[in-house]
Order: C-alpha cells, then sequence, then structure tokens
C-alpha cells in the first residue's frame, strides 16, 4: 500500500516551475522531472490553480507558471491545496465485530491530530523559496 504522495509530488512540480520562473513550463516538462504521468500534474496543478499558487496559459506559448512569488508561498498553502482530509486517513470501513478495529479510528485520529498539530506550525513557516534555495542555481 503506497502512501499518499500529492502534498510531495505538488512541492516538486512547484519548485520545478519556480526554479526557471521566468519560463512557463508543460505537464508533460514537470511531469518528467517528477517521473509520473502529465495528467497527475494537471489534476495537481488544477488544484494549484483553484487555490491561486499556479496560472495557466493556452497555446503554443501556454504552460504553467506561478501566480505569486515563491517566497509568498507557504508549503501550508500547497498542503491545504492538495491534500483532502490531512496527511493520514483511515480505512472507510471496519470489522464491526472486532473489538480492535472498532477502537482503531478513535484511537489513531487522536494521534493523528497530535501529530498534525507539530506539523502544521513548520509548514506555515517554510516557504516554496525555502525548498527553491536549496536547488543549485539552474544554467
Amino acid at each position: 500500500m503506497a502512501a499518499n504522495s500529492r502534498f510531495a509530488v505538488a512541492v516538486h512540480a512547484l519548485a520545478v516551475i519556480a526554479w526557471h520562473e521566468d519560463a512557463r513550463h508543460s505537464s508533460r516538462e514537470i511531469a518528467s522531472s517528477v517521473a509520473t504521468n502529465p495528467v497527475v500534474i494537471r489534476r495537481l496543478l488544477a488544484q494549484l490553480s483553484r487555490a491561486g499558487i499556479v496560472e495557466s496559459a493556452h497555446g503554443a506559448k501556454g504552460g504553467f507558471r506561478l501566480a505569486r512569488p515563491a517566497g509568498k508561498i507557504r508549503l501550508y498553502d500547497v498542503y491545504a491545496a492538495v491534500e483532502e482530509g490531512g496527511f493520514f486517513a483511515l480505512p472507510e470501513k471496519g470489522n464491526d465485530q472486532c473489538p480492535v478495529s472498532c477502537r482503531m479510528k478513535a484511537i489513531l485520529d487522536g494521534v493523528f491530530k497530535r501529530v498534525e498539530s507539530k506539523v502544521v506550525p513548520e509548514l506555515k513557516r517554510a516557504t516554496l523559496a525555502d525548498v527553491v534555495g536549496q536547488l543549485p542555481r539552474p544554467a
């Protein structure tokens, strides 16, 4: 079972866009860096566009670019745009006859809330510029 990677892929995609900030980037180009399908990138970028993080243009000179400077994009903004229900997800159904299954959601909900209370403030402090600043400068 693979972990949800929407947030990490979204940050990676945004870093590609921010790395060459003056250019527009196609979903194919971004997908190549992320090593995923362009459809996955388009879906994430649509969510980021609705959140006002990226903007797109169609046509020969189209593509995606940041809607605001990387220093103004908090990682929390990205997280809120692409994650549904938080970092952790529990299965919808369990075995109603099992004493472990009957309590697991309540137990893990508490743990997950405590973990997120530590993670979210860090995401609110960090920006996309912090991420891009750790990359080598483009040639």
